[in-house]
C-alpha cells in the first residue's frame, strides 16, 4: 500500500465511522491507557502523550500513558492483547510490530487476529547517512563504492528486527550489496562509529541524525519516503537518487484488544483523525520529524499486513531465521 493511501485521508476515517448518538455516548466511560511497548522518548511516546492529551481534553475521562519496554515491542503490545476489550486499553505500536513476526518464531499472540486496528498516527522518514570521510555524495557513488569491496564495508542499526536494520537490509537485497550489519542498543550509540568512519552508513530516523546532518557531522544521501522531506529539501528520495522501487519508513498506530467493539473503535478512530488535523499536533510531529497519519481501522489492518508482507520478503533475502 503507497503511503499516499494512509496520508491525507484524514476526513475519511470520520466519515466511514459515523455513529449514532447514542452510542457515543456510551463510550469512554472511564480513564483510559495507551501502552506504549518502548522507553519514553521516541516517536511513539511522543504521539501517544500527545494524543492522550488531546483526547482527554475533548472526553473528559484521563489518559494515562504506560511506558512498557521491552523485546522490540512485544511485552507491551502482548498486555493490550490480553486486556478486556472495551477500548479503554490500546497500544500505540511501531513498524516493529509488522516485523516481529519475522524475528521471533513464537509470539505470544497474533499480530493481526489478536487486534482490532485503530488509526495509523504516524510516519517517520528515514535518512540514508554516511561518515563524511567516505567519498561518495550520492547513493549511486555508494553503490558502486561498495561493489568494488565487497564484505569491507558495514552498516550500522539501533538494533535488530527494527525499520532501520530492515531497511538496510533491503538496501543491499536492491542494490546487489555485500555489507555487514552492526547492530546498536540504539540509533545515538551507533553515531560516533558512524561519524569516525568505523561503519560506513546507517539508515535512522531524521529526528535522530538532522542536528549531525546540518553540521557536517554525517552526509544525508537520501530519505526513504516517496517524497522530500521539508527538513532536508536538498536531499533526494531513494528513487530519485537512482533506486526506484525502494520505500520504508518507521510509523506508529493504535490497535485494540480483539473483540472490541465497533462502536469504541468508531469513535476512537473519530477523533484521532480530528486530532491529527490540528496545527499544533501537525508542529510537534513536524518539529520530531514526524508527518501526521489518519485513515480508517480498514486501511490500517490493510497496511499492517501489506508491512508484514514486506518485511517477511526482506528477511528471506537477507537469510533472517526467526529465533
Amino acid at each position: 500500500m503507497q503511503r499516499r493511501h494512509l496520508l491525507g485521508v484524514l476526513g475519511a476515517g470520520a466519515a466511514a465511522w459515523a455513529l449514532p448518538a447514542a452510542a457515543q455516548t456510551a463510550f469512554p466511560s472511564r480513564s483510559l491507557t495507551i501502552v506504549v511497548p518502548a522507553s519514553p522518548g521516541g516517536a511513539i511516546d511522543l504521539a501517544a502523550r500527545l494524543i492522550g492529551q488531546k483526547l482527554s481534553e475533548a472526553w473528559g475521562q484521563p489518559v494515562v500513558v504506560d511506558n512498557r519496554a521491552g523485546a522490540t515491542g512485544i511485552i507491551g503490545t502482548d498486555f493490550v492483547a490480553k486486556s478486556p476489550p472495551d477500548g479503554h486499553t490500546l497500544a500505540l505500536v511501531a513498524s516493529s510490530h509488522a516485523i516481529n513476526p519475522s524475528m521471533v518464531r513464537k509470539l505470544p499472540f497474533d499480530t493481526l487476529r489478536s487486534f482490532e486496528p485503530v488509526v495509523l498516527t504516524h510516519v517517520v522518514p528515514l535518512v540514508l547517512v554516511v561518515a563524511p570521510s567516505l567519498p561518495v555524495r550520492s547513493v549511486q557513488e555508494l553503490i558502486a563504492y561498495a561493489r568494488a569491496r565487497p564484505g569491507q564495508l558495514a552498516f550500522a542499526s539501533s538494533g535488530s528486527g527494527g525499520a532501520p536494520h530492515f531497511s538496510g537490509e533491503l538496501f543491499k537485497s536492491m542494490a546487489g550489496l555485500d555489507l555487514t550489519h552492526i547492530p546498536y542498543k540504539g540509533s545515538t550509540l551507533a553515531h560516533p562509529d558512524l561519524m569516525s568512519g568505523r561503519v560506513a552508513l546507517m539508515f535512522d530516523t531524521l529526528a535522530a541524525v538532522n542536528a549531525q546532518v546540518k553540521a557536517g557531522k554525517l552526509r544525508a544521501l537520501a530519505v526513504t519516503t516517496p517524497r522530500r522531506v521539508a527538513m532536508l529539501p536538498d536531499v533526494p528520495t531513494m528513487a530519485e537518487a537512482g533506486l526506484p522501487g525502494y520505500e520504508t519508513s518507521t510509523w506508529g498506530g493504535l490497535l485494540a484488544p480483539a473483540g472490541t467493539p465497533a462502536a469504541a473503535i468508531g469513535r476512537l478512530n473519530t477523533e484521532v483523525n480530528r486530532i491529527l488535523t490540528l496545527p499544533e499536533v501537525r508542529q510537534h510531529f513536524q518539529n520530531a520529524g514526524m508527518e501526521p497519519g489518519g485513515g480508517t481501522p480498514l486501511q490500517f489492518g490493510a497496511f499492517i499486513a501489506s508491512e508484514m508482507a514486506k518485511w517477511a520478503l526482506v528477511a528471506r533475502q537477507a537469510g533472517i531465521q526467526p529465533e
